[in-house]
Order: structure tokens, then sequence, then C-alpha cells
């Protein structure tokens, strides 16, 4: 059993929260393997800059989301001003979450991970889309999104 900090993750824990002891001795070895980041238990997997990891209910996938998130902090994820950089960091994440899963013997689910990012692409998507003439627009650096047509529509008719 590896002992709690203060707070935070412990093997006892995830036991109490439907984990297996199987995968909680999994989850007891990340949290000792990587001391410098909080785990905590949440109702979801995920990153919370600079260092904690919430570590979701169990599922079918529970470790390999997990190493995901241990990913984002091994990456040094933080924020990103684009909203493509956001697919990219998870795309970074979960190529990460790949060579990790060699290292704790976890399989990696090709399936599930682009499953997974295509929430994102799906996201950037739907905000990249015009809701004028549906078009896709860009982004510029202070995160507004222009259409380039509407945009050329709208001055021409304003020299008119």
């Amino acid at each position: 059993m590896i002992p709690s900090r203060k707070g935070e993750f412990s093997e006892e824990l995830a036991i109490q929260n439907g984990y297996s002891s199987e995968q909680a001795v999994f989850l007891g070895r990340l949290y000792s393997d990587y001391q410098d980041f909080r785990f905590r238990m949440g109702r979801k997997f995920a990153f919370r800059p600079p260092k904690t990891i919430i570590i979701g209910p169990p599922e079918p996938f529970a470790e390999l989301l997990a190493l995901h998130e241990v990913s984002h902090a091994i990456c040094g994820h933080k924020d990103f001003r684009a909203d493509v950089e956001r697919l990219k960091m998870e795309v970074q994440a979960w190529e990460k979450a790949r060579e990790l899963s060699v290292r704790y013997d976890v399989d990696y689910n090709e399936e599930l991970v682009q499953r997974e990012l295509d929430t994102y692409r799906d996201w950037l998507h739907q905000k990249s889309r015009c809701p004028i003439c549906g078009l896709t627009r860009f982004q510029t650096p202070d995160g507004k999104y222009h259409c380039p047509s509407c945009e050329a529509f709208n001055a021409a008719q304003k020299t008119r």
C-alpha cells in the first residue's frame, strides 16, 4: 500500500471508489512514479494544470485514460491560444500515453483514442464553422474567428 499524501489518492480510496485491487495497484504505481503530480478522485478523468490529475470512476479503459491525463502533465500542457493547439495537445498526450502503455503493460486501444480525438475534432469543426454561410472560418491570435467570405461580402457592402 502506497502512503497517501494528505487529501490525495490512495489505493484504499481507489478501491472504495469501485476500482479492483489490480486497478488500484496500477493507480498506486502511477501515484508513486509521479510524486510531483497531485492525484485526486473525481467525476471524470481530467488534467488540471499545472500538475493535478483527476482519476475518474472505474470503466473498461480507466488505466489508459489515467495514462492520458498523466501524459498531459508530463508534456507540461497548460494553456492554448488557438483552438487547434488544443487538438494538438490532445494528440501529443495520446502519443505519450502510447509510450507509457508499454511501460505499464496497459492495452492501447486505438479505437478509443480516435473516438476521444473525434470529440475535439468535432468541437473544433463546430467552432470554426461560420454561423452565417457555413464555411470554415480562421482564428486569429486574439482568439476570434473570422469568415473570409462573409467579411469580404460585408466589406464590399460598406463600400457601396
